[in-house]
């Protein structure tokens, strides 16, 4: 006995098979159209059912992520960029140093591609799987400041060490007031420390402090 389409349909959506029950139809015609067994016409549906989750799963990442546009390695012109070695780079894109919880720092004058790195990074990162979020420095360190005053802190420092990678664009642009520069370091500890989360840095130089009280010490993986 034979299943009536919308019980089927039904079927298929208290399981949650929505992409399949939407493509339902087109799949099985397709399945008929190429002869192929009932086991092999199982593996079809199943495999356009994770194709579309594995597709809304990246979706959703990027959506979190929050990156200002769009770049992908495949668009960086490495031929422009003599000292970058693209081996390195391809390297860095496998994404093992983020499950390591190591830190890459991105170097360079403006308009060399440092944030476009950093972005196509992120982006392979939530491809393979990681939670990804993307932040200037200025408005990272306005927020944490912000949260600071109102009594927050712990709470905004629990949020940016959740991500498994956290970008951090134009740092080093100005140098750090000592109270932000706190901040930071506390945000960097939380996130090596306590969840050995992987992070991108990127700025014309390093980190600058003021000459007001002392100097952390900071550790970092670097790139360009």
């Amino acid at each position: 006995m034979s299943a009536e389409p919308d019980q089927l349909s039904g079927r298929l959506t208290r399981l949650g098979l929505k992409s399949m029950r939407d493509r339902l139809d087109n799949l099985l015609d397709e399945a008929g159209r190429r002869d192929l067994s009932i086991r092999d016409a199982l593996d079809l549906l199943c495999e356009a059912e994770v194709r579309h989750r594995e597709e809304r799963r990246i979706q959703m990442g990027l959506g979190i992520a929050k990156f200002p546009f769009v770049r992908t390695l495949d668009g960086f012109e490495f031929d422009a960029q003599p000292s970058l070695d693209p081996k390195q780079i391809r390297d860095l894109a496998t994404c093992r140093w983020i499950a390591h919880g190591d830190a890459l720092l991105l170097l360079g004058p403006p308009g060399v591609g440092k944030t476009h790195l950093a972005v196509a990074l992120g982006r392979e990162a939530v491809r393979l799987g990681f939670t990804v979020l993307f932040a200037s420095a200025t408005g990272l360190l306005t927020t944490l400041a912000k949260a600071h005053a109102e009594g927050r802190l712990d709470d905004r420092l629990a949020f940016y060490a959740k991500p498994k990678l956290l970008v951090i664009d134009e740092l080093g642009y100005l140098p750090f007031e000592r109270d932000a520069a706190h901040l930071f370091f506390q945000l960097v500890s939380r996130r090596r420390w306590c969840t050995e989360a992987g992070t991108v840095m990127e700025g014309q130089r390093a980190p600058r402090f003021r000459p007001t009280g002392p100097r952390p010490a900071w550790r970092s993986g670097s790139c360009g």
